[in-house]
Order: structure tokens, then C-alpha cells, then sequence
């Protein structure tokens, strides 16, 4: 029977890959530092591992013959990990970012592209048969960054570029892609990039989510240099430059769409106001 390692197993994607493999009849087994506090399903055979300590995985690997990889550790560990995924399985799913993509919101400096580039070129000259995933903006970037606006009572959400347009996918057809790609043939050498179906201001996403939790919701616009004080206090520096400098290079064109979605797992992308619908209840107090 398949056998999938997911790396990367207790985040927004990797969980959803699982979730999604359970219908393939792939047998699943989930590499995490913290066993004990994965709450996976009972199904799923979980493992302790670490990026950061390469020899951790060798019996994790053992007759895994895919492997779904999140990379979260320190750049110095991609070689030694990948060098033990190449021994034992055969085909790899990455989740990449959209270093390709000619659009200019993609093309801000920001280290994880060199990162992911680095991680790429070594998957390519491992042996390995290899599909990247190349998303764009996640929707669940919402919840980190306006939830806790919403749930506070507010209904006006303070947010710098409120007219930037994205093309925010579903976390749940990233990981459609992936499950594909891991039980498939046909996707070897693939790198898809990956949206949801719309071109949508942020302004508009934020009235979608107060649409589905039944409030008249709106964006303030505030300057960059404010967005950057309170950003910081979300993420780092380079993240937080990277995504403003975005936002201003959309301004005035539509976001990036591709129909990859639906290309490779014959249902459309779903449209942000199902995954606002979806995640209502997290945007309540």
C-alpha cells in the first residue's frame, strides 16, 4: 500500500493534506517534534522527527514512498534531509512559493525565495521524481492578520493598501493539488502555480468575511509607515517590507489567476467567500 510522509503535518496545509489522503487508501505517517501534541487522527501514524537534526528521519522514512515537505527549519539542514529522503522514497511534493511567477507582487525581495530556489535546485539533482507547489496569497492569512480586529468588536479593521488586489486561494485545494501529486502519476517535473479563482481588493475580502458572520465589516486605510509599527509585532521585518512593497507594486492591475486548480484536480478553485464561510466561526469572538 502508498505510504506518504507528511513533513510539515500539524500546519494549515499539511493537515489538510492528510485529511484529504485518508480517502486515496494511502497509509499516512506524520513527522512532528512534539508527538504527543499533534492531535492528528487516530489513523495516522505519528512519528518524532526534527528538519533541524537530519538523522531524526531515517526511521521516519523507512518504506515511505512519498513525501510531502514543509520546510521549517534552518537552511543548513536541506542538504542533509534531502540526502536521506532520496535514499528511501521516491517522489517528493514541495510546497514552494511562487519564485517564477512574472507577476509583480511576486517578485519583492524576500529570503524565503532564495531559501525555497536553494531547496528546489537540490530536490531537482536528488533523483528524485519531484512536483513543486507554487501557491500564492493563502486566505488564511486572514485569520492572522484581521481576526483578531473582528473578534476584538471592531468593524472597521485598520490595513494599509485596501484597494491591493490578491487572488487568495483555500488552503483545502493546495492540499487537493499535493494529494494528486503524491498518488499520482503524470506530475513528475510539475511546478504549479497555484490561486484561487477571483482578483479581489483586500477591501473586498474583508466585506466577503463580514458577509458570512453576518457584520457590514470595512478596511480604514492606514499609511505604510503605521502598517509597518503594527505588522512587526505579527511577523519579522523582511516579511513585513516584503508584503508592503507587494501591496504597492498591485495597486492599479488585477492579481494573478491560474485555472491550475482545476487543471490538475478536475474541481474549480473555491472562491474566497466559501473559505470565509468555512472559517466564520474563527472570526467571532
Amino acid at each position: 500500500m502508498h505510504r506518504v510522509l507528511i513533513i510539515g503535518a500539524t500546519g494549515n496545509i499539511g493537515r489538510q493534506v492528510i485529511s484529504q489522503l485518508r480517502a486515496t487508501g494511502a497509509r499516512v505517517r506524520a513527522l512532528t517534534r512534539n508527538p504527543d501534541a499533534a492531535g492528528l487522527p487516530p489513523w495516522v501514524e505519528v512519528v518524532r522527527g526534527d528538519l533541524a537534526l537530519p538523522e531524526t528521519l531515517d526511521a521516519c522514512l523507512d518504506a515511505i514512498a512519498a513525501v510531502f515537505l514543509v520546510w521549517t527549519a534552518p537552511p543548513a539542514a536541506v542538504a542533509p534531509v534531502l540526502e536521506r529522503i532520496a535514499k528511501q522514497a521516491r517522489r517528493i511534493v514541495f510546497l514552494s512559493a511562487p519564485i517564477k511567477t512574472g507577476h509583480p507582487f511576486f517578485q519583492q525581495p524576500n529570503p524565503a525565495r532564495a531559501l525555497s530556489a536553494q531547496i528546489e535546485r537540490l530536490i531537482q539533482t536528488s533523483g528524485l521524481q519531484w512536483t513543486f507547489l507554487r501557491p500564492g496569497m493563502f486566505a488564511a492569512n486572514a485569520l492572522r492578520w484581521w481576526a483578531p480586529q473582528i473578534r476584538a468588536g471592531n468593524d472597521v479593521v485598520r490595513w494599509p493598501y485596501v484597494e491591493a488586489p490578491t487572488s487568495p486561494i483555500h488552503e483545502c485545494d493546495i492540499a487537493a493539488v499535493a494529494v494528486r501529486a503524491l498518488c499520482e502519476d503524470g506530475h513528475d517535473g510539475a511546478e504549479y502555480v497555484l490561486t484561487g479563482p477571483q482578483s479581489l481588493s483586500q477591501s473586498e475580502q474583508i466585506a466577503t468575511i463580514g458577509s458570512s458572520i453576518g457584520r457590514a465589516l470595512r478596511l480604514e486605510e492606514i499609511s505604510p509607515a503605521d502598517a509597518r509599527s503594527e505588522l512587526l509585532t505579527l511577523m519579522p521585518a523582511v516579511v513585513v517590507n516584503m508584503l508592503l512593497d507587494a501591496w504597492a507594486a498591485a495597486i492599479g492591475q488585477p492579481a494573478f489567476v491560474t485555472s491550475t486548480v482545476a487543471e490538475v484536480t478536475g474541481a474549480p478553485a473555491r472562491p474566497f467567500r466559501d473559505w470565509a464561510a468555512d472559517h466564520a466561526a474563527e472570526f467571532r469572538p
